[in-house]
This record gives C-alpha cells, sequence and structure tokens, in this order.
C-alpha cells in the first residue's frame, strides 16, 4: 500500500471464496484470533506453544474487510473445480460423447452422494447414446475404521456397491492434487466387472467399507490411480461414463 496489488489465486474450496482460499495478506478475512482461540477451547485441541502466542498477540491479527490498505488490491481465481469440469466436457465432446454435469460445487457425505449418482448413471442407462456424468467439490466422510483411503475411493467402493455390477457403467474419482486421504494415491476406478473381480481376489467390498479401507480394496484390485504430486488442487474430480447397450 498504496501499490496496486493483484492476486492470483487456484480455488481449492467450494464456492471459491476468497477468504478461505490459503487466505493471506492479500485478501480480508473476517475471521478473528479469538474465534479460532474460542474453537481450540470448545474442542479441547492442545494448541501448540507457537500458535498459541500468535492467537494471543493482536499484531498478528489478519487484515479485515473495509481496511483501506486494501483498495488497490484485486482478487482474480485463474483456475477452479469448474475449469477441470469443462476441459473433461471438452475431451469428451471431442470423443463423441455426451456430457453432462451433475453438480460443480458438490459436498456433503461420500456414501450418500455415491448412492445418488448411481440412481443417475442407471436413468442415462435407459437412454440410447453414451454420456459422462461429471461432478467436483468436496465430499466428506465419517471415519471409524483404521483402513487406508479418501473420500473419493469410498466414494467409489460405495458406488460399486450401489451399481452391483450395471453393465456398460464405468466411473472414475480422484482428487486433484494427486493425494486421496492418507496415502499416495490419487484416486481410482470402478467397471462393471469390479465386484465380481474382487470376489474372486477374495476381498469382501462390504467389509472395506466398514473399516474405511477403499485404498486396499482398489490397490488389491490394481484399479488404483495413481499420478503423483500434481502441484495444484481444484479438490475433487468424478466422471461416471454410462454405454448403453442399444
Amino acid at each position: 500500500h498504496p501499490a496496486r496489488l493483484l492476486t492470483l489465486a487456484i480455488s481449492d474450496v467450494v464456492g471459491d471464496d476468497p477468504s478461505v482460499i490459503a487466505s493471506g495478506p492479500t485478501v480480508a478475512d473476517p475471521t478473528t484470533q479469538a474465534e479460532a482461540s474460542a474453537i481450540l477451547k470448545k474442542y479441547r485441541v492442545p494448541a501448540p506453544p507457537a500458535a498459541e502466542r500468535v492467537l494471543a498477540d493482536p499484531t498478528f491479527e489478519s487484515i479485515k474487510p473495509g481496511n483501506p490498505k486494501l483498495v488497490g488490491a484485486e482478487m482474480r481465481i485463474v483456475a477452479r473445480s469448474a475449469d477441470a469440469l469443462a476441459a473433461a466436457c471438452d475431451e469428451a465432446h471431442r470423443l463423441g460423447v455426451e456430457t453432462k454435469i451433475i453438480g460443480t460445487n458438490l459436498e456433503g457425505d461420500a456414501r450418500g452422494a455415491a448412492r445418488a449418482h448411481a440412481e443417475i448413471a442407471r436413468e442415462a442407462a435407459a437412454g440410447s447414446r453414451p454420456v459422462v456424468l461429471l461432478s467436483g467439490g468436496e465430499l466428506t466422510l465419517d471415519v471409524v475404521g483404521a483402513g487406508r483411503g479418501g473420500r473419493n475411493r469410498e466414494y467409489l467402493l460405495a458406488l460399486a456397491l450401489a451399481l452391483q455390477g450395471a453393465e456398460g457403467i464405468w466411473a472414475l474419482a480422484a482428487d486433484t492434487d494427486g493425494i486421496d486421504g492418507n496415502d499416495d494415491d490419487a484416486g481410482a476406478w470402478i467397471g462393471p466387472g469390479t465386484l465380481a473381480h474382487a470376489a474372486r481376489a477374495g476381498l469382501d467390498p462390504k467389509q472395506c467399507a466398514k473399516d474405511n479401507n477403499a485404498g486396499k480394496f482398489f490397490a488389491d484390485l490394481g484399479q488404483s490411480v495413481v499420478t503423483g504430486p500434481t502441484r495444484t488442487n481444484v479438490n475433487d474430480f468424478r466422471a461416471i461414463l454410462v454405454q448403453p447397450s442399444v
């Protein structure tokens, strides 16, 4: 300040709110140190001494909306979930496949979303032309087991169980940063033969789901998607390809 300032950001959050995208000194932050301290206290989270010192020192308070130092500051989002889906649409159209975006900023339970998407896929399978169903956003899951995996593979395992080997339906789900959950896989893929393949391999998909062990399930089947770190992040990417038999 008073120089002009341009911030270019890649959005990895649902809704693309600039104050939530790795918020820093160039973007106004409506939250406060006091609110952060209250959350730690409410959930009884022990903070490292360095964090406690920062939260107690008002000189570390973030810049707030309306601060005159931001008058010359501009924020532009240069990549977001919708851009990844648009690129996928372009590629599908190039290959002659119709597309349908069923959500760019989906939130909520991964397994519930999978069951809903299975119904949409079954309806699409009653059509006459191939279609790819695309969605982005950031789903969540309740971790109760001690397995390996993440929300994308949990979603896919639930989708496979909901589809029960339905013919002509394949799906892929992955995190665009190349890491889904607590290991180095970006995600996984399924097809009509996934559950049959699992049975032959002695894998119990329902037990794997119960143990939050979708990562091991897909790794053992050789259906993991491994990209390595992509050095960017526009949240999760999901694609369901439906090829009707008629």
